[in-house]
């Protein structure tokens, strides 16, 4: 009886201090064992997330949210993770520290279905990527070829003005304008070489429409994006249309594309500069390179839609600032006068020696960016940013809206003050992180000197040509609206041109 209750008393003892010591080899065991957190975020509802509550101004959305949740935070949409950052030094770790671990996309399935599976520069998985922006950067997009080309850009703004000359005095949609130059030049750029008819650079008159579609789709929420178990059925229809959309541009390439093959066959005049198409099919025809014609297609829908839209909503954007602004209106106008002469045009010799309109162009992207949350990074590996676990997978998006209207990166971040560009030497590159219209680090933005010498171009041209004013029932209106990828001016700029130069043969 006595060693019975003997051994129940230790049992007892036993059991006692296994129990006491569970919480400690708990708290052990997760010590040794548990990463850091995710970052801080809302509670969502199951299978859907925080998506019923997100507001359609993503960039305005994520800035409020950083003001409870702190600089990063997280949110499910649907069953993916997504993380924010909102702060320069955080945008330095994802794009320089953490660069090579945040080079890879998790893009739209619009996104896959417009780029031939992702075959483009943008949307393309890290390995594909690398080898297609080399072949666009080197071979496409070098400054040789920029400078090759320069005659392009030159005919394509002097066409511009000769057309706005002849719409003096009435009212001009200054988006579509600029959007039918960007147009014409990108066009004559990539094929403008030995036409095979007079056309042949002419994409239609609908092409506007079928772009800005595009950019829509590839941007719109998309179910199937978000719960993948759901994408076989295509609930909203948006591959289907995007599909559409495909169709109508790839008759466009396969055209072109046959009628250069045809061209080419009976043999270019032996002094005839090579267009970019051309530069993309002898990489093909190179026995040492494996790029096709899907590819080739890839990289021509990113430099078609991507700089036509992007700079003639920039345009449009500069030109509104500017008309809002006489007195800016009067020192850009000044500064060409000292630089062009009132007796002569613009020649892009011209752009590199204007630079307070370099610096409004600057304050635009600063306060309108075309890409407020730039193209989102996916981590291929987990990681650490900002003291939190990131991990492989997650969307991450960086928030450049929000850097560029910090107070702790600019003085009156809400006033439209070019001079702040003036004092310190400033480029698109993304080696400033407080500044960032293009993006920073391997996945910058590779189209950007294009764009920056085609904006540059238009706009000294139609503020040295023309005098601009704005109808009578015209409201002074910046609001702009987010489709998810692009901003645009909510409303259309509207202006009316009268001439500047009196010497009407400038104009033709």
């Amino acid at each position: 009886m006595t060693s019975q209750l003997g051994e129940n008393i230790y049992l007892t003892i036993i059991i006692t201090i296994f129990i006491i010591s569970i919480p400690t080899l708990v708290l052990v065991f997760y010590t040794r064992n548990s990463k850091p957190p995710l970052p801080p975020g809302p509670y969502g509802l199951p299978l859907v997330g925080y998506l019923p509550f997100l507001n359609p101004q993503l960039h305005q959305t994520f800035t409020k949210m950083s003001h409870k949740y702190g600089p990063i935070f997280s949110l499910r949409l649907g069953t993916k993770l997504h993380v924010v950052v909102n702060t320069m030094d955080l945008v330095k770790v994802v794009t320089r520290d953490l660069d090579q671990t945040f080079s890879t996309r998790d893009p739209p399935l619009t996104a896959l279905s417009i780029t031939y599976g992702g075959l483009d520069v943008a949307f393309s998985s890290h390995k594909h990527w690398r080898d297609m922006r080399k072949l666009l950067v080197s071979q496409v997009l070098s400054n040789a070829n920029l400078d090759a080309s320069r005659c392009f850009r030159t005919n394509g703004v002097r066409k511009t003005v000769n057309d706005v000359y002849s719409r003096i005095g009435t009212e001009i949609n200054v988006n579509k304008v600029a959007y039918d130059t960007e147009m014409n030049i990108v066009t004559n750029m990539l094929w403008g070489c030995s036409k095979v008819n007079d056309d042949s650079s002419d994409v239609g008159d609908g092409f506007q429409e079928v772009a800005f579609k595009i950019m829509e789709l590839v941007a719109a929420p998309n179910i199937s994006d978000f719960i993948p178990m759901l994408s076989q059925f295509d609930l909203q229809g948006r591959q289907r249309e995007m599909l559409k959309l495909k169709e109508h541009i790839d008759r466009i390439f396969e055209n072109v594309i046959r009628g250069r093959i045809d061209a080419n066959s009976r043999k270019m005049e032996k002094d005839e500069r090579r267009d970019f198409l051309q530069i993309l099919l002898d990489e093909k025809d190179d026995p040492t390179s494996s790029i096709d014609i899907n590819q080739i297609k890839a990289l021509l829908v990113d430099v078609m839609i991507g700089t036509t839209d992007t700079t003639s909503t920039m345009v449009e954007l500069v030109m509104a600032e500017i008309l809002y602004n006489p007195r800016v209106m009067t020192k850009v106008q000044e500064e060409l006068t000292d630089v062009v002469g009132m007796n002569n045009i613009v020649e892009e010799s011209h752009l590199s020696k204007l630079t307070y309109l370099d610096a409004v162009i600057k304050e635009t992207f600063r306060l309108h960016p075309a890409f407020p949350l730039l193209v989102h990074r996916c981590p291929d590996e987990s990681c650490m940013v900002g003291g939190y676990t990131i991990p492989k997978g997650t969307i991450v998006f960086m928030n450049a809206w929000a850097i560029h209207r910090d107070p702790k990166n600019w003085t009156n971040p809400l006033e439209f003050n070019p001079e702040r560009f003036l004092d310190t030497k400033w480029d698109y590159k993304g080696n400033s992180f407080k500044f960032l219209p293009f993006g920073s680090g391997r996945r910058i933005c590779p189209g950007a000197p294009l764009g920056e010498k085609m904006l540059m171009n238009l706009v000294a041209s139609f503020l040295h040509s023309f005098d601009w004013s704005l109808p009578k029932d015209e409201d002074f209106d910046l609001s702009e609206k987010f489709g998810g990828l692009v901003m645009k001016k909510r409303k259309p700029l509207i202006a009316i041109p009268s001439p500047r130069l009196s010497d009407a043969s400038l104009y033709l």
